[in-house]
């Protein structure tokens, strides 16, 4: 079974006594609010959009339907369905509560001076402090050739098992490549899911190599649906999510 499957098995339960209010899906970020007002958001590949492309077979309007029919898309090859659903996913799923962490994953994470940093995805608030703690990293992007900073994607199989810390952006449920990147980061002593796109379902992680889940909590539901709808990603998230982390 798929990580991706684990979360929509887990999650599909509660989202049969929920129904979805709002689905905005953004230039940077697909937001999905429930009938509680409970929000989830995740990334937008917005490459992945083709024109005259039917999506959510005939299940639109979204507004309206149980949240469990959206989260049956958890696993789609479309990457907006599966952004969506995974951002229905988020709306049941992070809730503040114990024992969750806030603040940045490195905060809370030791990082030491020779250790190897696998990062799957470019997450430039991260490193100024990251850098500080070890020069040893290396960053794959979904890109073809090296560049002076960035790695191809595929070269992360080869070389998390070399790493002793795996930072992978929570992207690659959308994308299907989460199952790959964790078995290819088995080895490392610490393996995070990384990013707002993170769902907090402890369960669904607790037989992967996974150590830490970090994602964020929608704190003002209304201005990240507005922020969403306007094209606006995280950085203008701020102080309307709340940072928060896992152990596991």
């Amino acid at each position: 079974m798929t990580l991706n499957q684990k979360i929509r098995d887990h999650l599909m339960e509660k989202g049969r006594h929920v129904q979805v209010r709002e689905v905005r899906i953004g230039l940077s970020y697909t937001a999905v609010m429930l009938e509680s007002g409970q929000t989830g958001v995740a990334f937008t590949f917005k490459d992945s959009t083709v024109r005259g492309c039917p999506m959510f077979s005939d299940l639109k309007p979204l507004s309206g339907k149980g949240a469990w029919e959206i989260l049956s898309f958890l696993d789609s090859s479309n990457r907006i369905e599966a952004a969506v659903a995974l951002a229905t996913a988020n709306a049941l799923a992070n809730v503040f509560s114990d024992p969750m962490l806030e603040g940045d994953i490195l905060e809370h994470l030791a990082v030491h001076p020779d250790d190897q940093v696998g990062m799957v995805g470019y997450f430039g608030p991260v490193l100024p402090e990251l850098r500080k703690k070890t020069d040893k990293i290396l960053i794959f992007e979904q890109i073809k050739e090296k560049t002076a900073e960035l790695l191809p994607e595929e070269e992360a199989y080869r070389l998390l098992p070399q790493c002793q810390i795996a930072m992978i952006t929570s992207t690659t449920l959308i994308n299907q490549s989460v199952d790959r990147l964790l078995e290819a980061a088995k080895g490392c002593r610490e393996v995070i899911l990384l990013g707002a796109s993170t769902p907090m379902v402890r369960e669904a992680f607790l037989n992967s190599p996974a150590t830490y889940l970090s994602g964020v909590v929608v704190i003002e539901p209304d201005e990240i649906l507005r922020i969403v709808s306007e094209g606006g990603g995280m950085r203008r998230f701020k102080n309307r999510v709340r940072k928060v982390n896992l152990t596991l």
